[in-house]
């Protein structure tokens, strides 16, 4: 699998095979052909929302329980597609045990109270051998493009077991969370029992050797955010197939605040996927880069009748690798220019201070919240959510892999209801605003370099795999910054386990004197003293975060290309108490989590590494 190669003559790719890559530079089988979705009607669909799981309070006192189990299933993708075989997350009924919650694709969202907790069985029914199973196949047979193949003096490792084609562990993303409940990819285990090297489970005597209990504090913002599957090796794989669903964080106070809510409040999970002339999923990315068809909650470009009012839209990028730049386009004739404003009021960690924007880009696994008003637009009116200049890899070289230009409709064609819209005007709303996390002279800045050593090879965080064990250790009680070096020409999106933070500032870097120097001290015995100075190779001012992002609290940020992105850690310290009264729920220091690119091929691919809290001095 591969990303983009470092150094001057950096090209992005995807995990691409062999044969694609000759076959891109003039060679390879001229015969050889991609999977490409049939045509498709578009906005004949309306856009489906996944359904509520109910929890169940009897089981934990003082906390929701939930049971969810992945297994394999049905869903339609289009009206003239046929069904695809998927896999989702079914949530038991406690009221009604043999009707399950779910719809077959994807995962019924969670609706849960800020500081109260959550705990989940995540039951593991999926068959043994994998939807995609081609990909598993080539993994374990050694492929160069798709195993995990480090710069020396490491040895290339196979992600899973020889006789595991499936594992899932379940991560919930952007939650303050002990690690033993984080679902990190070593904590995988599979539909027959077999579990990775740290699988764990809280109450070991309620669950069955395909099932693992997680407990949750809540203690975040108000904010959206996800599970998805984090199996180590096919992470990318598992999501593709299906394996995602929202976790919806309320606070009561937000009821005051005068925001959209009930059916005005829309959540839209964008992701892109292939289909074959069956309907069934194709999974491409072993061939080119991306996928060629827009999918919103399990739709492909599906339409919402809405009304002409203000609705709040909880936007989640689910894709695997693709990046949207997205707006809202009306017709020529309805506004004097063609796109239609919208507020952004909250970003991955929560609310924050309106922004009025025209477009925004969103990277894989952000979250942005938006306030959008038709109300002024003529009845019978269709809005279009476009996405535009996004090719894959982002920024990308267009013509490499399928571009998407036009996503999903919004159809003003129901009347006004409920005596008119009681919302109250983005530009009158009165949200908490966020602190600035300013840094210190104290605290430690902390490199992280994204490194490939071959063209079309893996990529590493320092030039180091995933499964070395953790070098990086940070205090409680302290702050931290931490400095991702992007020497590629491709944008990366990071996630940092655990924590909220914010984006401080981009530097351009040198990128191909870096390379060069960077690599020489790895071919030099990698000494501490000869690492490549940082501040040699800047080649201009800092520059401001972006405005969508600038005092946001974020968990995942746009690493850009030939560029250090600076974020502002302000604190490391991990929930230590028991969550629901279960014992070892707390944090036990030290304490491992990782950090990692979200563009899941990559991570998968190792550009991932684990990190270390440990106790402060002071206490």
């Amino acid at each position: 699998m591969a990303g983009a190669m470092g150094g001057a003559a950096m090209v992005p790719w995807g995990r691409m095979s062999t044969q694609a890559q000759a076959q891109a530079h003039g060679g390879g089988d001229p015969g050889t052909t991609i999977p490409q979705t049939p045509a498709l009607e578009k906005y004949v669909d309306p856009l489906p929302t996944p359904l509520t799981a109910i929890a169940d309070t009897s089981v934990y006192p003082g906390a929701d329980y939930y049971e969810i189990t992945m297994r394999a299933g049905s869903w339609r993708f289009h009206r003239d597609l046929g069904p695809a075989t998927v896999w989702g997350y079914w949530a038991t009924d406690p009221h009604r045990p043999h009707r399950p919650i779910g719809m077959g694709y994807l995962g019924p969202t969670l609706e849960v109270t800020r500081d109260h907790p959550t705990v989940v069985k995540w039951r593991n029914r999926l068959p043994t051998t994998h939807l995609f199973q081609f990909v598993i196949d080539d993994i374990r047979s050694g492929n160069a493009q798709l195993t995990p193949t480090p710069p020396p003096p490491y040895k290339s490792e196979v992600p899973f077991p020889p006789d595991v084609n499936v594992w899932n562990v379940v991560h919930q993303h952007g939650g303050y969370t002990p690690p033993q409940s984080d679902g990190m990819p070593k904590q995988s285990y599979s539909p027959d029992g077999i579990h990775a090297e740290s699988y764990s489970t809280l109450d070991p005597d309620r669950v069955e050797p395909n099932e693992a209990i997680y407990a949750y504090t809540n203690h975040d913002q108000s904010c959206l955010l996800w599970y998805h599957d984090h199996g180590m090796g096919m992470t990318s794989l598992n999501v593709y197939a299906g394996l995602a669903g929202l976790y919806t964080i309320r606070d009561p106070e937000d009821e005051q605040l005068g925001l959209p809510s009930g059916e005005f409040e829309v959540p839209l999970i964008l992701q892109d996927k292939t289909f074959n002339p069956d309907g069934t999923l194709a999974y491409t990315m072993t061939l080119q880069e991306g996928e060629d068809t827009p999918v919103v909650n399990g739709k492909a470009y599906p339409f919402l009748a809405v009304e002409p009012r203000r609705y709040r839209f909880r936007i989640l990028n689910a894709s695997n690798e693709r990046f949207w730049r997205l707006r809202f386009e009306t017709p020529r004739d309805v506004l004097p220019q063609p796109t239609l404003p919208f507020w952004l009021i909250g970003t991955d960690g929560g609310l924050r201070t309106p922004l009025r924007m025209l477009n925004f880009l969103i990277s894989p696994a952000e979250r942005y919240d938006l306030i959008v008003d038709f109300s002024q637009l003529p009845m019978g009116t269709s809005v279009t959510l476009t996405n535009y200049h996004a090719p894959v890899h982002y920024p990308g070289m267009p013509g490499l892999g399928p571009e998407i230009s036009e996503i999903m409709q919004f159809q003003v064609t129901k009347p006004l209801s409920g005596g008119g819209d009681k919302s109250t005007p983005p530009d009158k709303l009165d949200l908490p605003a966020v602190t600035p996390f300013e840094p210190t002279p104290q605290m430690r800045r902390r490199e992280w370099v994204v490194y490939q050593h071959q063209l079309f090879g893996t990529m590493t965080f320092n030039a180091v795999p995933f499964y070395a064990p953790s070098q990086d250790f940070v205090t409680t009680s302290t702050g931290e910054v931490w400095e991702y070096i992007n020497p590629n020409h491709d944008a990366h999106p990071m996630h940092v386990h655990l924590i909220n933070f914010q984006v401080l500032n981009r530097q351009p870097i040198d990128a191909a004197s870096y390379q060069e120097q960077y690599e020489k001290w790895i071919n030099g015995g990698r000494e501490p003293e000869d690492l490549p100075v940082l501040e040699n190779y800047l080649t201009g001012p800092p520059i401001p975060p972006d405005p969508d992002e600038a005092v946001s609290l974020k968990d995942t940020f746009k690493s850009y290309p030939e560029t250090v992105t600076r974020i502002v850690i302000p604190d490391f310290t991990p929930p230590t108490d028991p969550i629901a009264s279960i014992p070892g729920s707390g944090t036990e220091l030290p304490a491992t989590y990782i950090h990692h690119c979200h563009l899941l091929e990559h991570e998968d691919d190792d550009l991932m590494r684990p990190w270390t809290i440990v106790q402060s001095a002071d206490n």
